[in-house]
């Protein structure tokens, strides 16, 4: 077992939690991020284009608008990877923050518990409907973009979702990220 694992296993009560290893944030919240801003450039640059066409030469891009929903699908999951690691999601922690400390840590254990069974459950069920999609061979109307594509997002969001989660059980368990 890595001592990455070890130290998030078994919290101690001397302090927040050790930072997470360097390659661990550069996976999942660095490349996370480094993503998200090359699928909004993206998006404003076919954005952009599209005005021009319309505007200047009386002709769209017919696809544009589909793609754009497509970037902005993929943009909110891989988001969630380095908001998930940083544990920077909104939290209704009005009751459970003023608990006493044992019991705050019961109520962020089994919130934790609750997060990895409904992010297991998105994974299992989106890959049904990626490989239904596959075994159709479905593609979008507009862009002829195949609809595994956009099903990805969730997909691939939820699985490193999991990941982040699981590598900072110890700060969800305390409520204290760096």
């Amino acid at each position: 077992m890595s001592e990455e694992i070890k130290t998030a296993i078994s919290p101690s009560e001397a302090g927040p939690p050790a930072p997470p290893a360097p390659v661990l944030r550069f996976i999942l919240n660095s490349v996370p991020r480094t993503i998200l801003g090359v699928l909004i450039l993206t998006g404003v640059i076919i954005n952009f284009a599209n005005v021009l066409g319309r505007h200047l030469f009386g002709t769209a891009l017919f696809w544009a608008e589909e793609v754009l929903v497509f970037i902005i699908i993929w943009s909110v999951f891989v988001g969630i990877v380095a908001i998930t690691f940083n544990g920077a999601h909104l939290r209704m922690d009005l009751i459970s923050a003023k608990l006493p400390e044992g019991w705050r840590k019961a109520v962020n254990g089994l919130v934790w518990l609750v997060f990895l069974a409904c992010a297991l459950f998105v994974v299992t069920q989106s890959y049904a409907v990626i490989a239904t999609f596959a075994k159709n061979e479905v593609v979008s109307n507009a862009a002829g973009v195949p609809m595994v594509v956009p099903h990805t997002a969730l997909f691939v969001g939820f699985v490193f979702v999991i990941l982040a989660v699981v590598f900072r059980v110890r700060a969800y368990i305390s409520g204290r990220f760096d």
